[in-house]
């Protein structure tokens, strides 16, 4: 029988990742209500990046024998270039691996240059280990077609490098898109959606929906202030927040969210938790900071949007918790849309606000009266090679979506990021979106 000692690096790592990952599902069993809310906190963070980073490792230990080891039997291994390139390849994934424990010591107003730094290199992580598979895999597949004759093509020790200078050089490339698309601010996206039932006087409402804007190690106040004052240049009639506007907890982060409170929606500005505020342990902190703010949390709740033109015309603006709430054992919280519902008529168009695409569709399966449904959760992918797995997990990916006669859902693709700030294959959104009455 093989002992632990005796397997590689690599199964050695996957099983480090499965012991964390079963500790993770411990204590979401048995500690979640024995410990208080900032000690849950700093072990689910811990937690969640000891998984991450084990799971890293079996990447990483490919990067540094595709870029490194390789080269070592070459005539330049004891050059100087070499040994910088070494130390380069190490802080790069040093720089990697340590990004997830900024959240846990590296949150503040603005953003360190440090934790900037660490989400890039993982952004730029993600992209090589993409390439330098996909490239693997390629060559592999060329050996298994073309048989024996491949051998001497793939023993080239020339054409065996091109392999990982390929996906360095594609990985460069791709990282400086994605920072400078990421710098960019949001693009505003107008967007018409036919409201069943909505009343003629309150045609052409204007709702501006904010999601994943997570304020954190890497989106501070400046990013903040700049959403907020292109939202107030939109002048809508309701402003939404539909979760992940952070990923800290509220008194650390205080300061950057002031900008906030210079929101001024005239029917009001609403808040819906996503799953990041359930990893700050610390929602009801949130929402008072928020209430101070004006910005009303749906907390399973519903409020009646009145028309400034008839008090006798409304819809019924409903919202509920994020599922996360339940898979966390989050005291007092969980996704319960009879609750949320409670009061909303069948007779009148109902809008509910859900963070994540999946609870959509079960609000429809539930209550297929629902006329609209906004929500966030996907970020579009974010970057690629992630926007696959993102369209594939989730129900509904990004835009606009109708299911069927008298209902609607719209995603948005976030308003910013989470942690890596980079955009591929996705842009960061305002979206305006404009009701008429159908």
């Amino acid at each position: 029988m093989i002992s632990f000692k005796q397997l590689p690096l690599e199964a050695k790592a996957a099983v480090a990742a499965g012991v964390v990952f079963f500790s993770m599902m411990l204590s979401r069993s048995y500690l979640a209500e024995k410990l208080d809310l900032r000690m849950r906190h700093w072990v689910l963070r811990l937690q969640m990046a000891l998984f991450a980073n084990t799971l890293m490792l079996m990447g990483s230990l490919h990067v540094w024998r595709s870029t490194v080891t390789m080269f070592t039997r070459s005539s330049a291994a004891s050059s100087l270039c070499f040994m910088l390139w070494k130390i380069a390849v190490f802080m790069f994934l040093a720089l990697a691996h340590s990004s997830f424990f900024t959240l846990l010591f590296l949150v503040a107003e603005e953003p360190y240059f440090f934790s900037l730094a660490a989400y890039t290199c993982l952004g730029a992580y993600i992209i090589l280990i993409f390439f330098l598979f996909t490239l693997g895999s390629v060559e592999q597949a060329y050996k298994f077609l073309v048989g024996r004759g491949a051998k001497a093509v793939a023993g080239n020790k020339n054409r065996t490098a091109m392999k990982p200078v390929l996906a360095v050089m594609l990985t460069l490339v791709l990282t400086v898109v994605g920072l400078l698309n990421a710098s960019q601010p949001p693009t505003v996206n107008s967007v018409e959606i036919p409201v069943h039932k909505l009343p003629s006087t309150m045609t052409n409402l204007k709702v501006v929906l904010l999601s994943d804007i997570h304020l954190g190690p890497t989106v501070g106040k400046t990013k903040l202030a700049m959403i907020v004052r292109m939202v107030k240049a939109l002048k809508p009639d309701i402003t939404v927040i539909v979760g992940d506007l952070t990923d800290a907890e509220a008194e650390i982060i205080r300061p950057a969210v002031e900008p906030l409170g210079d929101l001024d929606s005239p029917l009001g500005t609403y808040f819906v938790t996503g799953n990041h505020e359930y990893y700050t342990s610390d929602v009801s902190n949130w929402f008072e900071l928020l209430k101070s703010f004006n910005i009303q949390p749906l907390h399973n709740e519903n409020v009646k949007i009145v028309s400034p033109k008839s008090a006798d015309d409304w819809f019924c603006l409903a919202g509920v918790d994020d599922i996360e709430a339940d898979v966390l054992r989050y005291s007092g919280h969980g996704m319960d849309l009879k609750k949320a519902l409670r009061g909303c008529s069948s007779e009148h168009a109902i809008v509910l606000l859900a963070h994540q695409p999946i609870a959509a569709k079960w609000a429809l399966q539930e209550r297929p009266d629902i006329n609209l449904i906004l929500s966030g959760h996907t970020h579009g992918g974010q970057i690629f090679p992630l926007n696959a797995g993102a369209y594939l997990l989730n129900p509904f990916f990004v835009g606009l979506y109708k299911v069927g006669q008298n209902t609607f859902v719209y995603v948005s693709p976030g308003t910013m990021y989470f942690g890596i700030p980079m955009r591929l294959g996705s842009r960061a959104e305002i979206t305006e979106i404009i009701l008429r009455s159908a």
